[in-house]
């Protein structure tokens, strides 16, 4: 091999060895709860149910080069309302039965697609979405919108609760959808580097 070709070979080592060196890119988004938005909508016989869940926690760590993710979100499932005092006991007590499962969570998995650290870009999530004492693997397309530090993002999700062992609450008069729709619409704080742990 002549002295320019080693010369190649060994620059060729030498990027090989600083790119593995190179710490990934993580980033943490911590999403504010009091920005979140969580609404159902119900379809039912005589009029349309609509309703709201509160955002109790969600922190996720990932790294858009790689795909690799962690995190999770907490939903507030005892905070559950429709604006409808005797409605919403009922859904508490018989469907959601959210005095012993008082908490819907999402585990974050795997994140995909091209996320942009600014402007607008749409990711694939993936994970374990845990509801009424059981797990369920979800992928969610959502698109994201990136300013500064702040990222807003909106997802809909339909949940085949009844599938998913909860009771329909349907009468003999009062026929309602076995499946509710969820959108989501979140705000966080985005966070490059590692500066804050997030809980598994």
């Amino acid at each position: 091999m002549t002295r320019a070709g080693r010369n190649i070979v060994s620059l060729a080592f030498f990027l090989l060895a600083c790119c593995a060196n190179l710490p990934a890119q993580h980033m943490t988004l911590e999403l504010d709860s009091a920005s979140t938005k969580i609404e159902f909508t119900l379809s039912a016989t005589l009029h349309t149910v609509h309703g709201t869940f509160a955002l109790k926690s969600g922190a996720v760590r990932f790294d858009p080069t790689t795909g690799s993710a962690s995190g999770r979100v907490v939903i507030d499932v005892a905070s559950g309302q429709t604006g409808n005092q005797g409605r919403d006991h009922k859904m508490h007590k018989d469907v959601l039965q959210s005095d012993k499962y008082p908490e819907a969570t999402f585990n974050l998995n795997k994140i995909s697609g091209s996320f942009a650290p600014q402007g607008s870009s749409t990711v694939q999530l993936e994970g374990i979405f845990r509801i009424h004492g059981d797990d369920h693997p979800i992928t969610l397309s959502i698109p994201v919108e990136v300013i500064g530090t702040t990222l807003t993002a909106k997802s809909q999700l339909q949940v085949p609760y009844v599938a998913w062992g909860m009771k329909n609450p349907s009468t003999l008069l009062l026929h309602v959808s076995d499946k509710v729709d969820v959108d989501i619409s979140a705000t966080g704080h985005l966070i490059h580097g590692m500066q804050t742990a997030v809980a598994h």
